[in-house]
């Protein structure tokens, strides 16, 4: 991203050209691939061009002025389309803008479209959309990984230089896995929700998608920090970006779990994993094996949760404020034909489950009991970082899967294996790419840090990219 903005304030390139090249590519990939449910090609040149002014008079609002990027269609964006991949809100415009999208507009950004996600962001696949499976880059008899499926998609085929996605159970790092690209999964509280249509609200988070470290590390340093808003929002410990320094694993403590490298992990990726933790080794970091038990429980604790919060979270779709309606005769039959027209089966799948769990007969045994184990989770996790600084395991089990390949529901959530343990405990975690395997499929890599330690698995993760081929990215 430092060259394209060295090109930019030097003149050898315009806003105008750069997103010009980036609706081209766009156009070559996109029948193939589905990355995007909307483009705003006249709103882009605009924008871009409006950039290209502010150069002109020096004036530039960042470095960063006049480069595209593109937005997952779960944040809100005003006048532009924003659907979540629903029938239910196919049509509906917002009249503001998500926190996260002021700020990049404030740094100059240009929104040059909504990608493509698994319906309100239930899905491990990107196959749950309205508006059709967005495809993997690197093999589109395969799945982009979801939810944030198109904005990993997008970022692996050059069609965008980077990417916001949303990350509740694993969002953003396991399409990062997928498709090749870094992904980071903010501590709770770090980046503002408002204006995210929400899933799960005490687990989503909002995090960058680009094809290097520092260029995720530069997106992040734009949308993180409080917002009067967002309630959960904190400015305990203001973002910088890093002065990178590969001696920053000398001595460096690393937990490695043993309970993310038993069976069911794929031996392509363990191989691939235990290379880099091999390396950081001789690099003078410091391997200690932990024990992260509770990950057992992580998943159904995460189903529960998750479930439980989505139901009451769309209870607001009713067909009457926005979104479909279907005409009926009295309100409760309108509501009832309206939701089951606009929702997707996956969505009804999970609203039921959640409305099940938080009924009054089953409150305790299982809404009340997650929230029991969650605590167990989250001081396992504490008692980690209380011995080591960072914990690299895989980031997913496998590589990317074919796209039906997972039939089964629970086969699908068992993709959020090894990540919904950082959503459920708070803490920050990145995927980035480690290596390719057989197939030339891309492996992920999964750096966590404790609350608030961006900076450190930032360092890391650069210090690893050093060592790893690039699989996918932008390029002029």
């Amino acid at each position: 991203m430092r060259r394209l903005a060295q090109l930019l304030a030097a003149g050898e390139i315009t806003s105008t050209e750069l997103v010009r090249r980036c609706l081209e590519r766009i156009k070559e990939t996109e029948p193939e691939l589905n990355a995007f449910i909307t483009v705003d090609e006249e709103g882009a040149l605009v924008q871009a061009a409006q950039s290209d002014e502010r150069r002109a008079r020096s004036q530039a609002l960042s470095p960063w002025d006049g480069i595209p990027l593109a937005v997952k269609d779960n944040i809100s964006t005003k006048g532009l389309r924003t659907t979540c991949a629903s029938r239910f809100l196919r049509s509906y415009r917002p009249v503001y803008d998500a926190t996260v999208v002021e700020r990049v507009k404030r740094a100059g950004l240009i929104i040059i479209g909504k990608t493509n996600l698994d319906e309100f962001a239930m899905g491990s696949s990107t196959e749950y959309s309205a508006f059709g499976v967005t495809k993997n880059p690197h093999d589109p008899a395969r799945v982009a990984g979801g939810s944030s499926g198109g904005s990993a998609a997008a970022v692996a085929a050059g069609q965008v230089p980077w990417s916001l996605g949303t990350d509740t159970g694993g969002s953003i790092r396991q399409p990062a896995a997928f498709c090749g690209v870094v992904g980071l999964k903010p501590t709770y509280g770090r980046v503002s929700r408002y204006g995210v249509v929400a899933l799960a609200p005490s687990l989503d988070q909002v995090g960058p998608l680009a094809a290097t470290v520092e260029d995720a590390a530069i997106l992040f340093s734009l949308i993180a920090g409080a917002d009067p808003r967002d309630a959960t929002s904190t400015e305990a410990r203001p973002f910088a970006l890093p002065a990178w320094d590969p001696q920053v694993v000398q001595g460096l403590k690393v937990g490695v779990p043993e309970e993310f490298f038993s069976s069911g992990l794929h031996g392509e990726v363990e191989a691939a994993a235990r290379s880099v933790l091999r390396s950081l080794e001789e690099q003078g970091a410091v391997l200690q094996p932990i024990s992260l038990a509770s990950n057992e429980y992580a998943i159904d604790t995460y189903l529960t949760l998750v479930t439980a919060e989505a139901s009451s979270c769309l209870a607001r779709f009713d067909g009457v404020r926005y979104g479909e309606r279907v005409p009926a005769g009295d309100v409760n039959t309108m509501f009832a034909k309206s939701r089951g027209a606009g929702f997707g089966p996956e969505v009804k799948r999970r609203i039921m489950l959640g409305t099940y769990v938080l009924s009054a007969s089953h409150y305790e045994a299982y809404y009340e009991q997650a929230q029991r184990v969650r605590t167990l989770i989250r001081q396992e996790v504490a008692r980690a970082f209380a011995e080591v600084d960072v914990i690299i395991t895989p980031t997913t089990p496998t590589t990317a899967f074919r796209i039906g390949e997972k039939r089964n529901p629970l086969e699908m959530y068992l993709s959020d294996l090894y990540t919904a343990t950082a959503n459920l405990s708070g803490v920050c975690a990145l995927s980035l790419p480690c290596g390719s395997d057989a197939r030339g499929l891309p492996i992920g890599l999964q750096i966590m840090g404790n609350h608030f330690q961006e900076e450190l698995i930032f360092q890391v993760a650069h210090v690893v990219e050093a060592n790893v081929e690039r699989v996918a990215g932008f390029e002029l």
